[in-house]
């Protein structure tokens, strides 16, 4: 009963009290929903709580799927504590693999893709998010708008440009920029 409330609190954003069900719903030996109770704990501003919930004992016996949740949620934290790299490191687990079948793959390189943009890494962000929206069958993410977003296609331009540059630095000739033939 109190596990069914505190699952309703929480997808009605009730966060205090979502809280406060699971955790009495853990004590009296229920499955506590760490995922849940961590992205709780992140709604209410307070990351931390949310790392340490991932650091219990209960978090080394969840099942696959729980854990890919909490890392998520974990990686989330990471970013709001300006960790970025550290969010992208959590998530680079075995289980990121888009060749696996399982719902959450999706969602694991959505994730993923975010906290590689955070981290300034637009072109793995990129690729990231191109692998979740082509393993995500149902489509529940975002995912392809967000690689158009961030411009898919970019790294082949930015490419062509180097190639150019490289081109007119090789040949002697004078690039758009002016700087290379104005030494002369």
């Amino acid at each position: 009963m109190r596990e069914a409330s505190g699952l309703a609190a929480y997808h009605a954003g009730e966060w205090a009290e979502a809280l406060s069900e699971l955790r009495a719903s853990r004590r009296m030996g229920g499955d506590g929903h760490l995922p849940v109770m961590a992205d709780a704990e992140r709604a209410l501003g307070r990351p931390e709580r949310a790392i340490e919930l991932s650091r219990s004992p209960e978090a080394a016996d969840l099942d696959t799927e729980d854990a890919v949740e909490l890392l998520i949620v974990v990686s989330g934290a990471r970013r709001d504590l300006g960790e970025d790299d550290a969010a992208v490191v959590g998530l680079q687990v075995p289980e990121l693999d888009a060749t696996r079948e399982d719902p959450w793959v999706p969602r694991l390189f959505y994730a993923y893709a975010e906290a590689l943009q955070a981290a300034g890494r637009t072109d793995d962000a990129v690729r990231a998010f191109l692998e979740a929206a082509r393993t995500d069958v149902e489509g529940e993410t975002d995912a392809e708008e967000r690689a158009i977003m961030l411009g898919v296609g970019a790294p082949e331009a930015d490419e062509d440009v180097d190639a150019d540059t490289d081109d007119a630095t090789d040949t002697g000739e004078d690039n758009t920029s002016g700087v290379a033939g104005s030494e002369g």
